[in-house]
């Protein structure tokens, strides 16, 4: 039986006569990574503020762990990392002092635990080190110690790789991994850049004015996602007949591409390629281009908004 650790029921958020959220139902695995997308507005960080109790919702319940946040806010909230602002650290001081001061000022102030984040997110051989001297990813990862400091068991992140260069997002999405797979921390991370997000998580919900409009595995997504090859010969017209004839694995699958009359476009047969270019090739057919072509989740996010139709 899947264990959700986040589950919301017509979660909403109204802002005078605008919806900041709009009804949404969204349900977290535990051990996986949850990507919420969408554009700046669409009520990813609305969400996340409620999800932490930072924003009361105006309708609707949230549970996490299994539980009510309203009835078991003790039992719950301790139990939560989160970055929805990059902390305020001293800018002369190291990080493991940092963490000194954060933890202290939060009440749960531990050496073992403090040695242990630093260890979590590779700044253990940094600790002489003082703040200002971080690079911008060694600042990120020392926030997510911050966060991950007493222990927690699920990590809400906004935003935390928003600035890094390609370094310093390469970083991040090794310490996410790590921290989902060698720790058991569930996370729910939003985030624009969706070549990031297609990288790292397990599961994609997609935002757009308020409303949650697609939440679906990231497997899902790459086998629903538009895929074809894209195949231009000397003579395209002998190239179908040849390849309906020749006993591929798969029946010949294509449609016309209208822009290129020596082109088609062959939805299946994807892993006989080589295939392909033998029977073409024996039949003195000349290739131009064989490539396979898969939508990213970019393309996939774009053409979903596009077709969105918002009611309000």
């Amino acid at each position: 039986m899947t264990e959700y650790v986040i589950e919301t029921y017509d979660l909403t958020k109204k802002f005078k006569k605008e919806y900041g959220v709009n009804s949404i139902n969204m349900k977290v695995e535990r051990g996986k990574i949850y990507g919420l997308l969408g554009k700046n507005g669409a009520g990813k960080t609305t969400t996340m503020s409620m999800l932490l109790s930072l924003s009361n919702p105006t309708s609707g319940e949230i549970h996490i762990f299994g539980k009510d946040i309203k009835k078991h806010p003790k039992e719950i909230y301790p139990r939560i990392g989160s970055i929805l602002e990059t902390p305020g650290f001293y800018e002369n001081l190291t990080g493991e002092e940092n963490l000194k001061i954060f933890t202290k000022l939060r009440g749960v102030y531990n050496k073992k635990n403090i040695k242990s984040a630093l260890k979590m997110v590779s700044l253990d051989g940094e600790k002489d080190k003082i703040f200002k001297k971080y690079s911008l990813g060694m600042k990120q990862r020392l926030a997510i110690a911050a966060s991950i400091v007493h222990n927690p068991d699920l990590l809400i992140l906004d935003e935390p790789i928003n600035g890094l260069d390609p370094i310093g997002i390469k970083e991040m999405r090794n310490l996410f991994k790590k921290l989902v797979d060698e720790f058991g921390i569930t996370i729910l991370i939003s985030s624009h850049i969706l070549s990031e997000i297609e990288h790292i998580a397990d599961v994609i919900a997609i935002m757009d004015n308020g409303e949650l409009i697609e939440e679906i595995n990231i497997q899902e997504l790459h086998n629903k996602a538009d895929k074809y090859i894209n195949l231009e010969t000397s003579d395209i017209e002998k190239s179908i007949e040849i390849l309906g004839e020749c006993g591929l694995k798969e029946n010949i699958d294509f449609v016309r591409n209208y822009d290129n009359p020596n082109a088609i476009k062959l939805l299946s047969n994807f892993d006989n390629r080589a295939e392909i270019v033998k029977v073409l090739v024996l039949n003195k057919i000349s290739i131009f281009r064989l490539e396979l072509i898969e939508e990213s989740l970019e393309d996939y996010f774009t053409n979903l908004l596009d077709t969105h139709v918002y009611v309000q």
